[in-house]
């Protein structure tokens, strides 16, 4: 069986962070595992309070499941601290992982701020250059690229200096700002790809950028091309959208599960 392995913040609602990859994980199809940066008190509404890991204590979670079971690819979420970025970058390095994805959580879908300024600038020169993909949404790209993303030209444009700083492929998500659910891949031999996608009438987006790198991720972890491991994340997210959960008084989660069949799995009341 494939492995992958998410480093990230734990959602205690559920529907984001380590809960939300661990789900996304299993449902394509590889075997989980999860080194935890933070844990947060959080629901639909949002984020209430962070307390943070120390850096020796997610280096022994790293260590721990590469020296026992290695990841095939390794996704990286919300990580709000310079020292532990750093941790990750040295680890990472280190073991030689292969097939990382990261995700540059900046801000959450309820709007609070997920990292501090010094950490984005080390996030920016450690973690991204070790990068196979960064999958930043249209917010995120502004920072990145550090000037505004408006429309589909202006996508491609930052999707290119994204790539160009930082050697790694760039998926930049359209739905933010831009109406509608078009991805751009730049990869990182210049080619460009875009992923038309359906636009859900769903409020309900909490964790929609975990759940599409996680499924990016286990995807590569199985052995597909980049550009077949997004389509099928699409896909899947797609369908998590489409099953219309309806959970909370805010964003409510996704149904990461809309495609779990079986004895276990069926409801009997």
């Amino acid at each position: 069986m494939h492995t992958a392995l998410t480093i990230a913040g734990s959602d205690s609602s559920g529907g984001a962070g380590i809960q939300a990859d661990i789900k996304t994980m299993t449902m394509n199809g590889v075997y989980a595992m999860s080194a935890i940066t933070a844990l947060t008190a959080q629901n639909t509404m949002g984020v209430k309070s962070i307390m943070n890991v120390t850096p020796d204590f997610l280096k022994d979670e790293i260590d721990e499941i590469f020296t026992d079971i290695r990841p095939d690819a390794v996704k990286i979420g919300m990580v709000s601290q310079a020292d532990l970025i750093r941790v990750i970058a040295e680890r990472l390095r280190f073991y030689q992982a292969e097939h990382i994805v990261v995700d540059p959580v900046m801000v959450a879908t309820s709007g609070s701020r997920l990292i501090t300024e010094d950490a984005v600038s080390v996030l920016e020169n450690e973690l991204l250059p070790l990068a196979e993909l960064i999958t930043p949404n249209i917010p995120e790209a502004e920072v990145l690229c550090g000037h505004p993303v408006t429309d589909a030209e202006e996508m491609v444009s930052a999707a290119g200096e994204i790539c160009s700083r930082y050697g790694c492929s760039v998926l930049v998500k359209g739905g933010h700002r831009i109406e509608d659910a078009n991805d751009l891949l730049f990869a990182g031999d210049g080619t460009t790809h875009w992923f038309r996608g359906v636009r859900v009438d769903n409020p309900n987006t909490h964790g929609t950028g975990c759940t599409l790198s996680s499924a990016i991720t286990s995807n590569l972890a199985k052995g597909y091309s980049l550009s077949e491991s997004v389509e099928r994340a699409k896909a899947y997210i797609t369908g998590a959208l489409k099953a219309m959960l309806d959970l909370g008084r805010g964003s409510g989660p996704m149904n990461h599960a809309f495609d779990l069949t079986g004895e276990f799995a069926k409801e009997d009341f």
